[in-house]
């Protein structure tokens, strides 16, 4: 029996702006279903890193493949098509507030698909419903607190049924009790729709909440990866001191 292929992989990948080196030389396997969290300080090149994962930036060098795509190697039109199989949520959940929460999760579906309204509005019930959130619909994001907003921000990623869903640093400016309502659930959107995550965040007690492996990078490469079990215990020397303000390990 052939082992399980990961749905994305990067491949010696290097990107660097103005001479300066960001990305040098990262080779990272994220496995379908997991949740794999690329964890690092600011400038580490997390971001730089997700923005590869999503075609929004050409490699120097390198190759990224996503559910068997080599991302670096799509045209415009086919990064458009390619992008309708993932799902983002970004940092501050980036709602449009001008339009009720229903609007906002059916946006794609009206933007992309030929469903009927009717359908629209059953697909939108049904993601909210994922993520915990009911007769919600009508309401504004101004309406709604800091993780109801995230939430919506998930629902939106889900509503076309993507293999893959990015979370740009999910819990940055939360309370404690907001950050873990967060944490469940990116936990409870893998467990109910299979879907692979990735996580970019700087967040340890987050990271290691959530996460089913987890990368460290650190100038541009991973210096360390494994289940959290393993990276809890380090001794490579910028893993185990980035850990430390967390664990308390000198």
């Amino acid at each position: 029996m052939s082992a399980p292929q990961p749905m994305i992989e990067i491949r010696d990948l290097h990107k660097g702006f103005g001479g300066q080196p960001v990305l040098e030389g990262v080779n990272l396997r994220m496995m379908p279903g997991t949740t794999t969290v690329i964890l690092g300080g600011s400038g580490s090149g997390k971001t730089v890193l997700m923005k590869h994962i999503i075609g929004l930036l050409k490699p120097d060098r390198g190759h990224v493949i996503v559910d068997g795509t080599d991302v670096t190697e799509l045209g415009r039109r086919e990064l458009n098509e390619f992008r309708q199989r993932m799902g983002m949520v970004f940092q501050g959940a980036a709602l449009f507030d001008s339009m009720t929460v229903g609007d906002n999760v059916a946006f794609a579906l009206r933007e992309h698909t030929n469903l009927s309204e009717e359908e629209i509005q059953k697909r939108v019930r049904d993601k909210l419903g994922v993520v915990s959130l009911f007769d919600v619909e009508h309401k504004f994001p101004a309406e709604l607190s800091g993780g109801m907003r995230k939430r919506v921000g998930l629902a939106r990623a889900i509503v076309r049924d993507p293999k893959i869903v990015l979370y740009d640093e999910p819990t940055t400016g939360l309370d404690p009790i907001t950050t873990e309502n967060v944490d469940e659930m990116i936990i409870t959107a893998r467990q109910k729709l299979g879907v692979t995550s990735v996580v970019i965040s700087h967040d340890i007690g987050s990271s290691f909440h959530i996460g089913d492996h987890i990368a460290m990078l650190y100038q541009g490469r991973i210096v360390e990866e494994g289940p959290p079990a393993r990276m809890r215990k380090s001794e490579e020397p910028h893993t185990r001191e980035f850990l430390a303000t967390w664990f308390g390990r000198a």
